[in-house]
């Protein structure tokens, strides 16, 4: 059912130049299955190279873009389980895990959990899910997913649990070290902090269905900081920075808690339907919100910690027209350039500061 979308730019002035224009679009195999967060970006800056994947039912599309835009390859992988030939399972999503000593690529099922060496080559290991003997009214799946420094990959399942793997700096012997039952509901998203400071308390924030959001300092095992009780309205994706939780909401709501406290600093009403992406530039402060809508938005964040205080800009606004939005994704850490899925799409759109 496609929607048409009329983008009312109401919130821009008329003298604005456009922050961001449209590069040439990167094709892919499939389109994207509407999931939210349905993209994965990783650059790899030595060999000037960014790997791209989008979830399309059980197949992960990846691309390889050359930075001069002269080369791509593509890659796809089948959420198989080991030894099982027929068996293939939809999956809910594919992530970009960055170590500091490794990046892997993890992909969640109904099945399991799939971790790929980062360019998608070699599976180094594979977690199944405990399916029910007699299929349950609850659907059995994983989704969400961290990294945590600085050894940790957490995913979240469907029960409410999120695993805790403990991730060696090579090789795969990857172990389940902790099970964090807190949330009641089916996990939406997790995140780490991304601004890469040192001094923030809490490390992971938990999204659940109903909106609850649990905060986490990592560890031997993992603390429970703080929960924050949801309004029965879902939260499809949650992102950490400079101890700051920025949380997105069916209601096309983004609020702004501190994590550690659970103050609500602001609440954005960001878009008039269901948001499915949220992203941030951690060295710049850039806020990307995708959504049902059609819109893609930048907004700036800026943090006052002497008066507690955190205000939002809106700069930025990208209506891909007649387009339900899956994934939105900064391609760096400054948010000089963006990239956007869409359900029916098959490319990946690419915008570059102007």
């Amino acid at each position: 059912s496609h929607h048409t979308t009329h983008c009312h730019f109401s919130t821009l002035r008329r003298e604005d130049k456009a922050m961001y224009h449209k590069e040439k679009s990167i094709q892919i195999k499939n389109s994207a299955s509407a999931l939210y967060n349905n993209l994965g970006v990783l650059r790899i800056a030595p060999r000037r190279l960014t790997y791209f994947t989008v979830v399309h039912a059980n197949v992960v599309n990846m691309v390889s873009a050359s930075w001069d835009g002269l080369n791509y390859s593509h890659r796809q992988l089948q959420s198989k389980e080991p030894n099982v030939v027929t068996s293939t399972s939809l999956i809910m999503q594919a992530a970009f895990c960055g170590l500091p000593s490794r990046d892997l690529l993890v992909v969640t099922s109904q099945k399991g959990i799939q971790m790929y060496e980062s360019d998608g080559s070699i599976m180094v290991y594979w977690h199944a899910l405990d399916t029910p003997e007699t299929p349950t009214a609850q659907a059995v799946f994983a989704r969400g997913i961290s990294a945590v420094w600085e050894n940790y990959i957490c995913v979240g399942i469907s029960s409410g649990a999120i695993l805790v793997f403990d991730v060696p700096s090579k090789g795969s012997n990857i172990t389940l070290s902790e099970v964090l039952e807190e949330h009641k509901e089916s996990i939406t998203d997790l995140a780490s902090e991304c601004s890469g400071s040192q001094e923030c308390i809490a490390d992971l924030v938990s999204a659940d269905d109903g909106g609850n959001l649990c905060v986490w300092k990592s560890g031997e095992e993992f603390q429970m900081l703080n929960k924050i009780t949801g309004f029965d309205m879902s939260c499809s994706s949650v992102k950490l920075w400079k101890g700051t939780v920025v949380a997105g909401y069916g209601t096309g709501q983004i609020r702004l808690y501190e994590a550690v406290t659970g103050i609500l600093h602001a609440e954005i009403n960001a878009h008039a339907r269901w948001i499915y992406s949220l992203d941030i530039a951690p060295f710049s402060g850039l806020l990307l919100s995708a959504a049902e809508d059609s819109l893609v938005r930048v907004w700036h964040l800026t943090l006052t910690p002497e008066t507690n205080s955190v205000e939002v800009a809106h700069l930025h606004n990208e209506c891909v027209t007649d387009t339900q939005i899956c994934g939105a994704k900064f391609c760096d850490g400054d948010g000089y350039a963006f990239a956007v899925t869409g359900y029916d799409l098959s490319e990946i759109i690419r915008y570059t500061q102007s």
